[in-house]
């Protein structure tokens, strides 16, 4: 039996936290409340692995959502940091770094001509959008089930009755007139798409999507959909926005869109441009972005937007990816990975498919090998998830505290660290079949 670990000082941070803090958390997956019991606090990381408050050790798949690309304190991201702390870590007027890491950007993306950073993804996806109804004139906006792409009103909408149906509010405190102006239809589902337009297109802005989701697990697009996307708003004269701020520099160097060979009119980046401090970005043609203030009329702002010290930290980060081999590397640690992780499972008789996309993957336990949906993703077997995911922690080894999140793999992690991981995995699955008899 695997014997779970002393959590004693997590735990008393979590009560504290309590107290003055809504959830104990300030972002709600990080409650555990997708898995049960409380959350870890972590003091440290270092390349793979983090260290919680008790001292105990992890292996790293979350990777703060994403960021950790090179994994935690990487020594050039670290001393580039010290030496913009020496110089100042904010001034509220242009610094040279953010030229650089424009300029870094255009080259990495070519879709992007012209980009604005911010502050965070759920900033540069809520700008995407107002940016996209000020060169349209048009007010409605079409996203996916399952796809997340922050915190914001008219994006924070589930699916309505049908296919044709407006959104309606998934959280407290959005208007339903506000979610009124949201289409939502099913991922990956180019059918729906056409007949949406052909209802509504000359009503439609844009058409936001995550090229590869990345919120509800890892589902990968299927073949000809985010063509399909990209032929609906062209002929409808909508805008598309790939939201790449999970996907940006992380499957791939030129991003999710460079993978698939789809060019966005806008796309959306954050994490990893900020080496893991807060930052986001949105960009694309030249002639879309001439509409944002100063030199338009769709206004958007910021005080911290461009912080020298994300950027700086960013601009690290892009320079070690962009070596020739890196993401060949990256994907095929995930890949020796996930094929492990394939094998123990069947070897227990556990259903359980993974996915993959770069340094991104998924894991579902579920007996379809076909995942497209968010209707897919929700055949899996969450209450064996959560079983796994303890056992796994036992053993030393950080998952996504959710059925429904992707995880990341990084450049720090070693041989050892997979087959390690693999190593838990056996045994957490058997643990798995035994409760199942």
């Amino acid at each position: 039996m695997i014997q779970p670990l002393s959590t004693t000082h997590s735990a008393d941070l979590f009560q504290r936290a309590l107290v003055h803090i809504p959830g104990g958390v300030n972002s709600p997956v990080r409650a555990f409340k997708g898995v049960g019991g409380g959350p870890l606090f972590f003091k440290k990381g270092q390349g793979a692995h983090i260290t919680d408050a008790d001292g105990n050790r992890f292996i790293d798949y979350v990777g703060a959502w994403g960021p950790m690309i090179l994994g935690h304190s990487h020594p050039k991201v670290v001393s580039a940091l010290h030496e913009q702390l020496n110089d100042g870590t904010a001034f509220g007027a242009p610094t040279e770094l953010e030229v650089l890491m424009a300029e870094k950007i255009c080259a990495l993306m070519p879709s992007i001509q012209s980009v604005r950073l911010v502050n965070s993804g759920t900033e540069a996806t809520m700008s995407a959008i107002r940016l996209a109804r000020g060169f349209t004139g048009r007010d409605k906006v079409v996203k996916f089930d399952g796809c997340y792409h922050g915190h914001v009103d008219s994006l924070l909408v589930k699916a309505g009755s049908g296919a044709l149906t407006f959104g309606a509010p998934d959280s407290a405190g959005i208007p339903a007139d506000t979610a009124r102006q949201t289409f939502v239809l099913p991922y990956n589902d180019a059918e729906a798409a056409a007949l949406l337009f052909a209802a509504h297109g000359d009503e439609i802005a844009a058409v936001i999507v995550e090229p590869v989701a990345g919120n509800m697990n890892l589902v990968l697009p299927a073949p000809g959909f985010l063509d399909a996307l990209r032929q609906l708003t062209e002929k409808h004269g909508a805008l598309l926005i790939f939201d790449e701020v999970m996907t940006g520099f992380r499957v791939a160097l030129g991003g999710a869109q460079s993978l698939y060979e789809v060019t966005p009119d806008l796309t959306t980046l954050g994490k990893v441009i900020g080496g893991g401090l807060p930052v986001g970005a949105f960009g694309g043609r030249c002639d879309v972005m001439a509409k944002l203030a100063p030199e338009g009329p769709v206004y958007q702002a910021g005080t911290l937007s461009g912080n020298p010290l994300a950027v700086a930290a960013g601009l690290v980060v892009l320079e070690e990816i962009s070596r020739p081999e890196f993401f060949i590397e990256l994907g095929g640690k995930a890949a020796q990975m996930l094929h492990g992780l394939q094998r123990a499972a069947d070897s227990a008789g556990i259903p359980f498919t993974t996915t993959q996309a770069g340094g991104m993957f998924g894991c579902f336990f579920n007996e379809n090998r076909q995942i497209e949906s968010l209707a897919h993703v929700m055949n899996s077997n969450v209450p064996r998830f959560r079983t796994y995911f303890h056992l796994m922690l036992a053993q030393g080894v950080y998952l996504a505290p959710s059925a429904f999140e992707a995880g990341f793999i990084s450049q720090a992690h070693s041989e050892e660290d997979i087959a390690r991981t693999i190593e838990a995995a056996a045994r957490a699955f058997g643990e798995v079949a035994q409760l199942a008899r």
